[in-house]
């Protein structure tokens, strides 16, 4: 496996989700049919909340594929899914999915469920002509066998042993009390679910989490409470086996939207009316889908399920993909020999795809890192369809600035990652979120005042969208050669490749460790098991680059040849020599590189004196006492998660081999001397059998027979060294072995051969259908070859990018020749055009570029020009400045790239009446500019974003009626410079932005035109005159902004129209129409449709027929970019405005007040308290 062994020390089982759900389609147009990849999937929230986003007509193709290697996960999924659609009471449902204690009607419910479930589900076939069969499938029969055994156990629960029964309920009411005890007091895990209310929030969720892991329960009556007192089975058996492996943190709230319920209270909210509320929505959601599977007027979602490791499972869908191999020969987990096998009937026949244009990874990244996910999942996106997006997200963080530690995950420039892997994050691009993370900064400069955050890992929910980066150009995405790969120097990419390896690995050196550490050191050792890079992963990285460039083996040898020199030279990395063998002989499994040592034939001696023929990779496995592994089980308190890892030890050498495959049961050898093979029966009973370990890692045969004689040779399963491993050298020895035996020993080792696998079995996707029809001049000029990419004198980041045409045509050969120059000028974020008196071509680059910053090579005898330009970067000019909010078509519907969609009708209205809706709307929108964005316009300079979001704050606070008098509902946006207005805006209501934690307005925008003018006068005068209207004020270069912007909020919330064959974006082929004052940059499409909410005022509704529907919201600064808010240290005290002694204090009270010390907290109380929200 391509990640270090874990030892799993203790499990936790999550069968509640422990993130607040979002919409899976948020990025794709609602016309495009939805293949969607769920790994880490968790519980269902996620494919609920996004099949109750869908508009009413529900008819779009939804198809959701969810991965997780834990099949109690699964098996509660599918019972709820299949509860929901047997109509079940609500209530049922809640209780049994959501409690952990039954009563006893919810309990027999669940019981017979079981049993139904058990009864269609002997086979794949059964399951598929049962009633269920058409809207949940199975991905591998594996799959289908072990959610039928966990049903069984759930329904055969009650009948257990006395014995077995007492020692669940036990397990249970111990961390029942201790987690009630420890973590009860203040739930911040919860109250993120909150978004913006969030400091609202804290109090009553801790109340309900303290309440629920007491009770078991989200009751708050007595009666109710008493009567469930029957474990739920569902909690009780996971991949830790029968009894309680159940997270500490687990809250049922914590899958839902808290923020309408604290943000539009008009009194306090209750632990009871809370947990109402969230019922209600969890009744939505079940009425959703019920209705989209029942339905006969709706397309049928379709929710596929696989129990495997997600990184194994992307495996076998590419495979697939690539080879049509249903078996691909790789296990479904870690301590898991099973192999991954898809089912024949959905794949081969049944349509499962294995392409998607959304995949989401939940926070995997934790788990495995974010490389391995790229490297995985990237390959599975469909680069055809209209529009492709991977979602990764985090939430934990172990340096020392959590709001920086995304670009860190990477191990190099983005850019060039970009380029190499394909896709980049949208907020690097547009420099701006739609979502807000604002709650999640203030939680962090809260957590960071206490000192026990500092010393362990801490909590920052980072959630980050990547798309190809030419999709946000309308010119690069509809060019064919935009998609053609890049073309990088061999020296260059060998060196970039080889600081990419060097970054990833130099934490091995201990000296670098707490040289690099030494102002974080106790976070630091504690997470330094943390570790998700072995040398096979950064193999399948080189893999992914070869293919994805698609190099030649004459230029991939060039830059492995760079790459290996570097190797050799560099001294800087002590330990990498230990792991060299392991390095050489995946780089010659996965057919990269192939060391001229390895080409030699190994000796037939040792093991291999008997074979017939000696290949140059083998398969050790060795067979581990399970004693020998009961001290690290011994040891979890005090060691956590240690990694474990397999050596090849001799008198001279001691070489490391990490990609170690593990499991419990027992291997049988089989075959002969000359031809070896071996059986295993795995152990059902894993941690908790009685069956050794077996483990196994793959090598090159060299280096046991040519560096010392194979009698010398030990094979060991050793503990990785490490910071926070060390407290095992007194059990284990310096070397931290667990386990150790010769090499000859054939009763304890085995050695089998391997096949090196095909290099090229990687296929990469067409990612182009051709050039558009509507494009500038496609080869007006003659053929554009690839980019060249070249990179800096360090060779880490992109100097510039080189495009040249060839000068083809007879008539431009000829003006040419005589002299004339070219003109070159951006004409979009990716696209310059080269322009003749007679003729224009576009040229398009596979990255957002400086156009004003061009540089021209013109060849007049060999007939090329090149234009050379460098790359765009956050904070540059031009580039994706040009239109920060691109709308996108190819071949299908328009798509928008910076900007997620959003489903008005389904977003709950913000109650202006609320209680102290200021207090958290307030600071809220505050929070959309960075600070370097405040001092610009404290300073009064020109910023064109910063414009933009001063406008937006406008509107948003003066039509919610928090700042400047009560709420102002018609607004103009107004030309400074001109005092023209060119454009009304109609605010109907505010609406909660549920899954990206912040607000919109539900609005319609009126475009005037002269001619429009002349058709309204009469109430359009009456509404200037009596209609209250608010002059919103443009600066400069914001008039053009706001022309684009326009078309992005009419796009993003369009689910009742579509965009007709008359439409004049698709006739003119721009969006916007046009960025001139007194011009309708939308089309007329959306003209009139979906506004009733303009019936609201009688001033109003004359418009309907002229008015665009939008959904307008803040635009947030990136904090991985740059600051957002205020630096906790710059804080003062109120009373003295001195700084903290030792530390600046909150008043507990009112979260507002700060304070140097208890002295002036004291001093200043008499005053405060009247004031305090306490």
């Amino acid at each position: 496996m391509a990640h270090p062994l874990v030892f799993p020390g203790k499990y936790f089982f999550y069968p509640i989700g422990n993130t607040s759900a979002v919409c899976m389609t948020r990025d794709i147009a609602p016309e495009e049919p939805a293949n969607v990849l769920l790994l880490g999937c968790g519980d269902p929230r996620n494919v609920l909340y996004t099949i109750f986003c869908e508009p009413d007509t529900r008819s779009r193709a939804l198809d959701f594929t969810c991965c997780d290697f834990e099949p109690g996960v699964l098996a509660r999924n599918v019972l709820l899914l299949t509860m929901i659609v047997d109509k079940c009471s609500s209530d049922t449902i809640w209780n049994t999915f959501f409690h952990m204690y039954l009563d006893q009607s919810s309990y027999e419910a669940l019981v017979e469920h079981c049993k139904k479930l058990v009864a269609v589900s002997d086979n794949l076939q059964h399951w598929g002509e049962s009633s269920y069969g058409p809207f949940i499938k199975m991905s591998t029969e594996y799959t289908l066998s072990e959610l039928r055994r966990h049903w069984s156990l759930y329904a055969d629960m009650q009948n257990l042993p006395p014995a077995r029964a007492k020692a669940i309920r036990d397990a249970f009411a111990q961390l029942s009390k201790s987690t009630s005890d420890k973590y009860g007091r203040s739930n911040l895990t919860t109250a993120r679910s909150a978004g913006p209310t969030m400091p609202k929030a804290v109090e009553v969720v801790s109340t309900q989490f303290k309440q629920y892991w007491k009770t078991g329960v989200t009751f708050t009556n007595s009666k109710q409470i008493a009567a469930a007192k029957l474990l739920n089975p569902t909690f009780a058996y996971s991949l830790r086996g029968e009894g309680c492996a159940v997270h500490y943190g687990t809250d049922p709230l914590i899958p839902f939207h808290l923020a309408p319920v604290f943000g539009n209270t008009r009194g306090n909210v209750s632990v009871a009316s809370l947990v109402t509320a969230i019922r209600g929505q969890f009744r939505d959601w079940c009425s959703a889908f019920y209705t989209s599977v029942t339905s006969p007027d709706a397309v049928t979602p379709i929710i596929r399920f696989a129990i495997a490791e997600a990184t194994a499972f992307c495996k076998a869908l590419y495979q697939y993909h690539v080879a049509r191999t249903l078996d691909a020969g790789i296990p479904i987990a870690q301590w898991k020999t099973q192999l991954i096998r898809l089912n024949g009937r959905e794949y081969e026949t049944g349509g499962a795809p294995v392409l998607f244009n959304v995949i989401d990874t939940s926070n995997l990244d934790d788990h495995i890192g974010l490389l391995n996910i790229l490297i995985a999942a990237a390959p599975l996106l469909s680069l055809s369809a209209p529009s492709c997006t991977l979602y990764t997200e985090s939430l934990l963080f172990h340096g020392e600035d959590a709001t920086k530690e995304f670009k860190e995950k990477l191990y190099a420039d983005i850019t060039v990652m970009s380029l190499l892997t394909g896709l980049c994050p949208v907020d690097y691009l547009s420099g701006f979120s739609t979502r807000s993370n604002a709650h999640e900064l203030m939680l962090y400069a809260f957590l960071q005042q206490t000192s026990s955050s500092k010393q362990t890992t801490s909590q920052f929910h980072q959630v980050t969208t990547w798309k190809p980066p030419s999709r946000g150009d309308a010119v690069a995405s509809q060019v064919q050669l935009a998609m053609q790969t890049p073309i990088f120097d061999p020296s260059q990419l060998g060196t970039f490749l080889y600081d990419t390896y060097h970054q990833l690995f130099e934490r091995e050196d201990a000296m670098h460790f707490f040289r690099h550490n030494q102002n974080n050191l106790l976070r630091a050792v504690a997470a330094s098991n943390i570790l998700h890079y072995v040398r096979e992963s950064f193999v399948l990285l080189l893999k992914l680059v070869r293919h994805r460039l698609q190099l030649p083996n004459e230029q991939w040898l060039e830059v492995m040849d760079r790459f290996m020199n570097l190797l050799d030279e560099d001294q800087s990395l002590p330990m990498d020599t230990c792991n060299r063998q392991d390095f050489s002989s995946q780089l010659h499994r996965h057919g990269m590189y192939t060391m001229p040592f390895l080409k030699t034939r190994a000796a037939k001696i040792g093991r291999f004196s008997s074979w017939k023929t000696v290949p140059s990779l083998v398969r050790i496995i060795m067979v581990v006492p399970r004693e020998k592994i009961s001290v690290l089980q011994e040891s979890v308190e005090q060691i956590g998660t240690p990694l474990l890892q397999c050596a090849v030890r001799g008198k001279q050498i001691y070489n490391i081999f990490a990609s170690v495959h593990a499991a419990f049961g027992r291997a049988t050898s089989m075959g002969s001397k000359s031809d070896p093979w071996v059986t295993f029966e795995e152990d059902p009973e894993g941690w908790d059998g009685t069956s050794p370990l077996v483990v196994s890692f793959t090598m090159a045969t060299l280096f046991i027979t040519e560096l010392e004689p194979p009698e010398n040779l030990r094979i060991c399963l050793v503990v990785r060294s490490t910071p926070g491993s060390v407290l095992l050298v007194p059990k284990l020895g310096m070397d931290l072995t667990v386990f150790e035996a010769n090499l000859m020993n054939d009763s304890t080792v085995y050695v089998l051969p391997e096949q090196p696998l095909l290099s090229k079995a990687t296929h990469i996707q067409p990612t182009s259908t051709g050039a558009h029809s509507n494009i500038h001049g496609t080869n007006a000029i003659g053929t554009a070859n690839p980019v060249n990419i070249e990179l800096d004198e360090q060779c880490e980041m992109v100097a510039s990018f080189t495009s040249r045409v060839s000068v083809e045509s007879e008539k431009i050969r000829r003006v040419f020749a005589a002299g004339e120059t070219p003109q070159v000028r951006q004409v979009s974020p990716c696209g310059m055009r080269l322009s003749f008196e007679s003729c224009t071509q576009d040229v398009s680059f596979p990255f957002a570029v400086i156009g004003s910053q061009h540089r021209l090579r013109l060849a007049r005898k060999s007939l090329y020009i090149e234009i050379v330009v460098p790359a765009y970067g956050p904070f540059k000019a031009e580039g994706m400045k040009l239109n920060p909010f691109p709308m996108v078509r190819t071949d299908g519907p328009f798509n928008l790239f910076s900007i997620h969609r959003a489903n008005l009708d389904r977003m709950p209205i913000l109650d202006m009446k609320a209680q102290k809706l200021d207090e958290w709307l307030n600071p809220h929108l505050g929070s959309m500019m960075s600070k370097r964005e405040r001092s610009l316009r404290k300073h009064e300079q020109d910023d064109t974003m910063m414009h933009i979001k001063d406008s937006l704050h406008t509107i948003l606070v003066r039509s919610s009626g928090i700042q400047g008098g009560p709420p102002m509902r018609l607004l103009c946006l107004r030309d400074k410079a001109t005092n023209n207005c060119d454009t009304v805006i109609f605010i109907a209501d505010l609406r909660f932005d549920l899954q990206c934690h912040t607000v919109a307005c539900d609005g319609y925008v009126l475009p005037l035109t002269h001619d429009l003018l002349r058709r309204i006068e009469a109430p359009f005068s009456k509404l200037v005159t009596t209609g209250q209207m608010l002059n919103v004020l443009m600066f400069n270069e914001e008039v053009t902004a706001w022309k684009q912007l326009l078309p992005a909020l009419a796009e993003r919330c369009r689910y009742s129209w579509s965009h007709g064959p008359n439409c004049e974006y698709k006739a003119q082929g721009n969006v916007p129409l046009t960025t001139d004052m007194e011009n309708n940059p939308l089309c007329n499409c959306g003209m009139g449709k979906n506004v009733e909410g303009m019936d609201k005022e009688n001033l109003w509704r004359p418009f309907s027929p002229y008015v665009t529907r939008i959904a307008l919201s803040p635009l947030f600064a990136v904090s991985y970019l740059e600051p957002v808010g205020r630096d906790p240290s710059l804080h003062r005290c109120y009373v003295c405005r001195g700084k903290g002694k030792p530390k600046i204090r909150t008043c507990s009270g009112c979260k507002k007040i700060r304070y140097c010390s208890e002295v002036c907290q004291r001093k200043h109380w008499p005053a405060h308290k009247p004031k305090c929200k306490a």
